[in-house]
């Protein structure tokens, strides 16, 4: 209704393309960067770049135990490979139309991330209320 598009990049090969939206119930445009060159171009950082505290409200592991779950789902899920960097930090955009950028976020951390509310509303798209629905997987 807004007349926008949602598009995921991730690092992984596409071999996981299938898995992830098992997984997450993600039904939009996917694509993959093995090589993260659409991450280096944005500036998108690997490591834990800061040491404040931040809390995503859609991620409901804390660090340690996320990396040890996403760890374990790695390694007895049907491609050992990490699904790419773990210490690839990613972002969040806001795009176009054409070349223009209108929001631009780089994650610090893995549970740095913009509230989906915040990005819809940039976006120009309503809000969804995720009250009775679960949250996001452990990262």
């Amino acid at each position: 209704e807004a007349n926008v598009r949602l598009i995921v990049i991730g690092q992984s090969s596409y071999h996981h393309i299938k898995t992830f939206c098992s997984l997450t119930g993600y039904t939009h445009e996917i694509y993959v960067d093995p090589q993260r060159e659409i991450y280096k171009t944005f500036g998108m950082k690997r490591g834990e770049g800061n040491n404040v505290s931040v809390r995503s409200p859609h991620v409901k592991s804390n660090v340690l135990l996320g990396s040890i779950k996403s760890v374990w789902r790695a390694m007895t899920g049907p491609a050992f490979d990490f699904q790419g960097d773990p210490s690839q930090q990613g972002g969040t955009l806001i795009l176009g139309p054409g070349n223009e950028i209108h929001f631009l976020h780089l994650d610090k951390n893995r549970l740095d991330h913009v509230p989906i509310n915040t990005v819809l509303q940039l976006a120009g798209v309503k809000p969804v209320n995720f009250t009775n629905q679960p949250q996001i997987i452990d990262i």
